[in-house]
């Protein structure tokens, strides 16, 4: 089976055209006012009438009211919500119910202790995104251009899909995959020629080396 691979923080319409003919199967838009690839509802709206059915397309929230899930979704045809705060796995369920969409939720690891969550978390959410841990005094939760150690995935058996995270770029992906298997990756700021600017020649590349065949 072929790596699945999510482009997030997209904000542009060559960056969507780019994961999309790579070969993307989830493409992401942040709805987080702090981070350099925030987008309004109406720009993801604008980005979101340009992918092709059967891509998924995911908004990503940090820590959301009801007001603001409710205020994209009138807005965005999103397919799936990543929370990406520290929303607990009660919020979880909760935001699955409002929303009546699959929920993926990020879950930051820096040391063993940190994977216990997977498992509370995989109890309520439909995908688990293994992020690596923001430092105490970052300004975002992710995106922050960081790796964990990834030995500590590996061989650990995972109760749901999920996506592998953090630091990711097209010059480790292979490594990182090799470590870990994990079945998907996700990645942002490694695929971009600044903040919050992607750059569509680093998506093919890391889309390519992300698929091919593990040797």
């Amino acid at each position: 089976m072929s790596t699945t691979v999510k482009i997030c923080g997209l904000t542009s319409p060559e960056g969507v055209a780019a994961a999309v003919s790579a070969g993307a199967r989830y493409l992401g838009f942040v709805f987080f006012a702090r981070s350099p690839r925030h987008v309004t509802p109406e720009q993801a709206a604008a980005l979101a009438a340009e992918v092709p059915l059967g891509i998924a397309k995911v908004g990503l929230f940090v820590n959301p009211d009801d007001a603001l899930l409710q205020t994209v979704l009138a807005q965005v045809p999103l397919d799936m919500i990543q929370l990406h705060g520290s929303e607990s796995p009660a919020r979880v369920t909760e935001v699955r119910a409002l929303t009546g969409l699959p929920v993926i939720k990020a879950v930051g690891v820096a040391e063993p202790r940190d994977l216990d969550a997977l498992w509370d978390y995989g109890l309520v959410a439909d995908m688990l995104l293994i992020d690596a841990k923001p430092p105490k005094d970052a300004e975002l939760p992710g995106g922050n251009g960081l790796a964990f150690d990834w030995r500590l995935l590996a061989g650990r058996q995972i109760l749901k899909p999920w996506l592998l995270a953090g630091g990711l770029t097209p010059e480790n992906v292979t490594q990182a995959l090799r470590l870990t298997r994990a079945p998907g990756v996700d990645v942002s700021s490694g695929v971009e020629s600044a903040p919050g600017v992607k750059d569509p020649e680093r998506i093919r590349d890391f889309i390519a080396r992300a698929t091919a065949p593990l040797l």
